[in-house]
């Protein structure tokens, strides 16, 4: 299994939420086309077909769980688990 698809299988399964790493998940974001900007600590992730804007923040090396479950509700919602690319 890709690192990529260990990652989204660690998001979508929410069995560890508060143990994702935090620029794992940018980068799981960024292969389902998010754009990302960022403003100090906060990365704000958009994208055309999504109507949420996802702005996370790290704690320390990991991202926040809240955020995690956040990230995970809009790739169900809108079916994004199978568009990563490489």
């Amino acid at each position: 299994m890709s690192k990529r698809n260990k990652i989204i299988t660690k998001v979508l399964s929410g069995t560890s939420d508060a143990n994702i790493n935090f620029n794992e998940l940018r980068q799981l974001l960024k292969n389902l086309g998010f754009d990302e900007r960022i403003r100090s600590s906060h990365h704000i992730f958009t994208k055309d077909e999504v109507e949420e804007i996802l702005n996370l923040q790290p704690k320390g090396a990991d991202a926040k769980p809240y955020q995690v479950k956040q990230i995970r509700n809009v790739i169900v919602k809108y079916k994004l688990a199978g568009e990563e690319d490489d």
